[in-house]
Formats: C-alpha cells, sequence, structure tokens
C-alpha cells in the first residue's frame, strides 16, 4: 500500500471521525446494511493503523475541546 500525505492522512482521520462506531451499526439504524458498513469501518481502520494512527484517539486529535479530559 502506498503511503498516504499528510493532507490525504489528516482527511481519512476526519472521516473517520464521522463514521458510525461498530457498536453503533444495528440492522434497526442500517438496515440490510450492516454487514458492508462494518466491513467499510474495518478497512479504515485498517489503514489508519497501517499509517501508524491509533482509530481509537483519532477523533481526541482532530477535534481536541471534545477530548475526555480523564486522566489514568
Amino acid at each position: 500500500m502506498n503511503p498516504l500525505d499528510e493532507q490525504a492522512l489528516h482527511a481519512l482521520k476526519t472521516a473517520f471521525c464521522y463514521m458510525p462506531k461498530a457498536n453503533d451499526v444495528n440492522e434497526y439504524d442500517f438496515p440490510g446494511r450492516v454487514e458492508h458498513i462494518l466491513g467499510d469501518i474495518e478497512i479504515v481502520r485498517e489503514v489508519l493503523l497501517i499509517h501508524d494512527v491509533d482509530p481509537d484517539e483519532v477523533a481526541d486529535e482532530i477535534h481536541p475541546d471534545q477530548a475526555n479530559n480523564s486522566s489514568y
């Protein structure tokens, strides 16, 4: 896979923030499309991981003003 330039990676991160979370995908909200949507989410997660980006941290990076301020 070719590396993404910074602008493309930022665009992918931003788009990922607006994708439904896998645990929110259900037949009621997405009738007949659950498997397809879950596959799309997984593909984007894999591309982020390939580019050393933690998908679970993307939202905090893109929208720091909405980030969870907890500390461990």
